[in-house]
This record gives structure tokens, sequence and C-alpha cells, in this order.
């Protein structure tokens, strides 16, 4: 099958053009042997059907990253490049694209955003620019889906032209290409390109992306549970609990295997979120409790990213963020650690490195509680106001950039450093938005699900077996002793395993004081995270660096929690 490769500089509109390109059927994956991310469609051309695949983001055929390196690797496999520049920025696109000819590759070169150029002043000679390349040479808008009929004509007319040039003499190539081929008028600024002035300057970013953070997480918020509420309740509660009690009166209503699929089911019916059974809990709390947030926060990331926000957000915290081993990009994981830590902990891909992925991944699962956690804290804690959420947010925050920097002077490895350019402010490409939902959820499905299915078949086991009742049995001296709670909130630090959520609720019946709920609500953010999200982590950093974690885990859950007890009962009000 011919293969048609869309190479070109980051944020140029690949991925725009590769949704004009192919159709539903696109496949998300990583490069064998790495984490680097790519996508590949299939189309129709001529007849024929051909596969598109979306490389990597590159610069340079000199590989001076991994996502680089594979790029290029996918090069020598591809019959067709299809070279994508930004029409507006010419000059930034033109050294990749002399070094495709060199390569020999038959290449057709497409000046996306053409668009963005018009309204910038820049005026550009396509047939001149052709004549000089050799190769066809097509203006689009993956936007609006202007040129696109002209390129597919034109793929066929692909065709190699090996430039022969010394890398001395490659900046006046270019310059005297520019200059032949490229005029640009003055205009003034627009008022997104004001906006985009003002979103990566330390003194307007950090504003408006508290503004926009806050705004998007409200929202969010309300998406999940209007999904949850008006779709998937109904869906469990209606349609599947009558299909669990069917399989219950098979079953007998009781015994080990009745347990381990079905859990507990009440004389009032079935809770889906306590049974703890495979066909009960194992559905409910991946499909009905954390897709709904996924599907709403991918929706959220999908516009950030389109529109060009979240390049500028990880530019604004890269020196931030380097502070804690880490570049600016990998605020996206906390991000999405804050709707579910599963999305977030499968985002760590985003980080290059061991080093990188290892600290993201602890640090979110650590110090970012998710959504529904965070709703539960807020239901116990808020009608203290800053005194009672007070303490559990600075905390947090505290221990996140403590932690952040002692990992990175003691977890070996690089952090590089983020290069990336920042585009300008557009508007997102609806059909590519959703394909990329669509693509993103899907992927969340294959991967979470199976995952989060085999932890509750192990606590299930672990319980029949009496494990977790040996666990609590151990843990009480701890509980009661160190974080100042009394024996029965063990019940909640043993469930946390599986649902932080709705460890966090137990805490309600057992009338604990500001002080408790406080040093309850802390403890159950920073041990281990739910069985969802510890299993992806195993997927993603291998048992090593799991079993690392976990311990960095378990030795701040006992230091932070004691010290957090002992500091609250120094103040007259949490007495």
């Amino acid at each position: 099958m011919k293969r048609i490769l869309l190479m070109g500089n980051p944020n140029v509109g690949k991925s725009s053009v590769f949704a004009r390109l192919t159709g539903a059927d696109v496949i998300a994956s990583n490069y064998p042997g790495t984490t680097v991310g790519f996508t590949k469609g299939r189309m129709l051309l001529d007849g024929e059907q051909v596969e598109v695949v979306d490389a990597p983001g590159t610069y340079t055929l000199d590989a001076g990253s991994r996502a680089e390196e594979v790029a290029v690797q996918m090069l020598h496999d591809c019959s067709v490049v299809v070279n994508v520049i930004d029409a507006s920025a010419l000059e930034r696109g033109l050294p990749l694209t002399l070094q495709l000819l060199k390569c020999g590759k038959p290449v057709v070169t497409i000046l996306n955003m053409w668009d963005a150029a018009k309204h910038g002043g820049i005026e550009i000679d396509v047939e001149a620019l052709e004549q000089r390349l050799g190769v066809p040479v097509v203006p689009t808008c993956a936007l609006t889906g202007e040129g696109f009929k002209h390129l597919i004509d034109r793929l066929k007319e692909a065709r190699a032209n090996t430039i022969e040039y010394d890398d001395d003499e490659r900046w006046h190539l270019i310059g005297d290409t520019i200059e032949a081929t490229q005029k640009v008028t003055h205009r003034h600024h627009t008022l997104l390109e004001i906006l985009g002035d003002a979103s990566v300057h330390p003194a307007t970013g950090l504003p408006i992306a508290l503004v926009l953070v806050a705004g998007t997480f409200t929202i969010i918020r309300y998406i999940g549970e209007g999904l949850i509420n008006g779709v998937f309740d109904p869906l469990f509660y209606h349609l599947w609990a009558p299909v669990i009690h069917k399989i219950s009166g098979w079953l007998g209503g009781q015994g080990v295997l009745h347990s381990v699929l079905i859990g507990r089911v009440g004389p009032d019916g079935i809770d889906f979120v306590e049974a703890l059974g495979v066909l009960t809990t194992g559905f409910y709390v991946p499909i009905a409790m954390v897709l709904p947030y996924v599907v709403s926060f991918y929706l959220a990331l999908g516009v950030m990213e389109d529109t060009g926000y979240l390049p500028r957000l990880g530019v604004l915290l890269d020196s931030l963020m380097h502070r804690l081993g880490l570049h600016g990009l990998a605020i996206i994981p906390m991000m999405l650690g804050l709707g579910c830590n599963v999305p977030g902990a499968l985002a760590t891909r985003l980080v290059e490195t061991r080093k990188e992925r290892f600290i993201c991944a602890t640090l979110m699962a650590i110090c970012v509680p998710c959504m529904a956690q965070l709703a539960i804290i807020f239901t116990l804690i808020a009608h203290e106001g800053v005194m009672g959420l007070g303490p559990v947010f600075l905390t947090l925050i505290l221990l996140w950039f403590t932690l952040g920097m002692i990992l990175s002077r003691f977890v070996k490895g690089a952090t590089p450093e983020i290069i990336m350019e920042i585009p300008p402010y557009r508007l997102p490409y609806m059909r590519g938005l959703f394909k990329k939902l669509w693509i993103r959820t899907r992927h969340f499905i294959c991967e979470a699900v199976p995952y989060v299915l085999l932890g509750v078949l192990l606590m299930n086991l672990l319980d029949t077996l009496g494990v977790i009742r040996a666990i609590g049995t151990v843990a009480r001296p701890v509980v009661s002793g160190i974080f100042g709670l009394p024996q029965n909130a063990v019940g909640a630090l043993v469930i946390g395993f599986l649902r932080k959520d709705v460890a966090v609720g137990m805490l309600g019946p057992l009338h604990l004081s500001l002080r408790q709920l406080i040093v309850a609500s802390v403890v159950l953010t920073i041990y281990f995270p739910c069985v969802a999200t510890f299993m992806v982590m195993f997927k993603e950093l291998g048992w090593r660096d799991l079993l690392k974690s976990a311990g960095i885990m378990f030795v701040c859950s006992l230091l932070v929690g004691g010290l957090l007890n002992f500091v609250l009962g120094l103040l007259p009000y949490y007495r």
C-alpha cells in the first residue's frame, strides 16, 4: 500500500491537514520501541486506498530529540512526502523543505494557513516558489478546506528534485527564495495577536492562565456531572442493574464467584460504587464515573491545543517546571489529573525522558486530587471557607514544589529544553477537534478500562482472602497515633486504594473534627492512587519505577500527614 507521510515543523497545522485527508478510521499509537505517538489513517487516491501518516513535528532531519528521530525513521518507509509549511512563516519552513528535497523522496509542498498569511499582509508567488523548488506547491487552509481538492489532484505529480547545496549555502538559498517569492506589507496587530503576546508575558500571562484554567475546570465539572447524571447513571441503574440481578440469581446470591463478579447486592438494589464487583464497580467506575470527565477534559484540551493556548501555557511555566525536573508541557498531565488521574498518567507520554515521566507521574499521583475527590472535599470542608480548604490545598501545593525539587536533584537523567514555536491564536477546526476527541477517548477506553477491571478483581480476591482486613488491623496504630484519626477511619484509607472520592465520602458519617477532616483529606490524596491509576502507572513506568514511586507515596503520606496533624494541633482554631 502506498504511504503518504505528512512532515513539517510543529504547529503548522499538520493535524488539521491529516483530519481533512483521512476518514473516521484513524489509529493512534506509539512508534515501536518509543513513547513517541503518531496517528495514521486512510484515504482514496484515484480509486486506490493509501495510508496517511501524521509524523511528529520536526524542524530538521538532523534529529536532536526522540520525536525528531522517529520522524526521520518514518521518512525512509514512505512513498510520498507532503511537506506542510506555515504560509505565514515561510522562512521557518524552508530549511526542512530543502533537506527533504535533498534526500530524494517524491515531495509535494503545501502552504497551510494561507488565510493567516493573507491577513498578515504576506503575499507569496506560488508559481515562482514552485519553479524554484521543482516540486508541486499548493496553498491550503485546513480550517475551511480551501485548496484540498487541488492538493489531492496534485499528489500524483509528487516528484523528487534532488537539490545539491553546501550547508553554508543553505541560508543564502533560503534568503534568495524568500526575496524572489514573498512580499510583506505593513499592517497593524490584531486583537488576537495582542492577546497572544499578553499570554506569554509573566505579568499578564499568569492572571490570564488562572482565569482560563478556573473557567475551564468549572465548565468541565458541569459537563462531566451532566453526563453522569443524565446519561451514564440512567444506563447503569435502569438497563445494566436488571442484568446484574439476573446474573446474581444464577450465581445463587452468594459465594466466592458471586463476591468477585457481583460484590454486595443490598435489599434496596445495587450501589455500583460500593458493590466492589468486577461486573458492577469494575464497569461503573471507568465508564460512568471516569469517562465523563475524560471526555470533557479531552474536549477542553483539544480546544486549548487548536486555539494555540497550550504552547503558550507551556512556555509561560517552563522555568518553573524545570525546577521540578520537567519542562513546561508537563503541566498538561497535571491538568488532566485534576479531572481524573488515569488520563493524567496516560498523558505522561508527552514528556520525553524516563526521568521526566517518573517525576511527572509521581507528582501527579501524590499532589493532584481528581475532580470527583475535589467535589467530595468541598462538600465536607467548604462550609469552613478558607480555614478549611486553605490548609488542604496549601499543603498539596507546597508538597508539589518541595518533592519536585528533591526528585529533580536525586533522580538520574536529563531534562531537555522545551523547543517549539508559538502559533498564532486561531479558531479550532471542529471536524479535526472531534476526531481528536474520539481518538483519545477510544485510546483511554482500550487502555484504561481493562486495567481497572484487573485492579478490581485483585482487590476482591484480597478482600475474600482477608488480606485487606489484616492491613486495616496493622494500620490502626499509624492512623490513630500519627494522623490523629479514629480507628474506624482505617476503612476509608483501605477503600481509597479503589476509589479516592468514595473514601473521602466515607469520612462524613464519622463526625470528624475539622482538623481530622483536613488531615484525612490530605493523606487520602497523597498516599497510593486509586487502583485504576496504579495499574496505568504500572503500564507506563514499569514495575521498578512504580515500586519506587509507591515508596515515595508511602513515606510522604506518613511525614506530611503526621506533620500536618502536629502543626494544626498547635493552632487554637483547629484544636
